[in-house]
């Protein structure tokens, strides 16, 4: 059985939680979509290509890997893209309810569809974009939560 996994979020920025949770993905499943939401409402840092961009050099090492950039209905797009599992992180016990209830609501949308919930390594369960970005707008060092490209694009935007 061939299985395409979607992963879904906004990655503003991508992280090395992320990065923990897509490469133990791509052990996983035979694909993993890391697919990038427009989501404007958030007012993210770096513009959506920008994201995209950023997530293709950091998991360019993934050859089952691939980027895209999405701002359509979730299950619209897992189900165009050939796949048939949305996968999520669970970083700590505060996200469930959410992740729960989007769950259920893409289960109801999309019954074919699998939601399924990774957590990542104890090492990187703190680590948010948010956080990050808000370290990083204070002038704090970011280094051990996000690649070097990230770390540098950062950088050049909080100038």
């Amino acid at each position: 059985m061939n299985t395409t996994a979607v992963y879904p979020g906004t990655f503003d920025p991508i992280t090395n939680g992320h990065t923990d949770l897509i490469e133990r993905a791509s052990h996983l499943f035979d694909k993993v979509i890391v697919a990038i939401a427009r989501n404007p409402g958030k007012k993210p840092m770096f513009v959506h290509g920008e994201r995209v961009e950023m997530a293709r050099r950091v998991l360019a090492h993934l050859p089952n890997v691939e980027v895209d950039g999405f701002g359509t209905l979730l299950v619209d797009y897992v189900r165009e893209s050939g796949a048939n599992v949305i996968l999520r992180g669970l970083r700590a016990v505060s996200d469930f309810e959410y992740e729960f209830q989007l769950a259920g609501m893409n289960r109801r949308l999309a019954p074919d569809v699998e939601t399924l919930f990774l957590t990542p390594a104890e090492q990187y369960s703190y680590i948010s974009s948010s956080l990050v970005k808000e370290i990083a707008t204070l002038g704090g060092d970011v280094s051990d939560f996000v690649h070097t490209d990230v770390m540098a694009a950062l950088r050049s935007r909080i100038r």
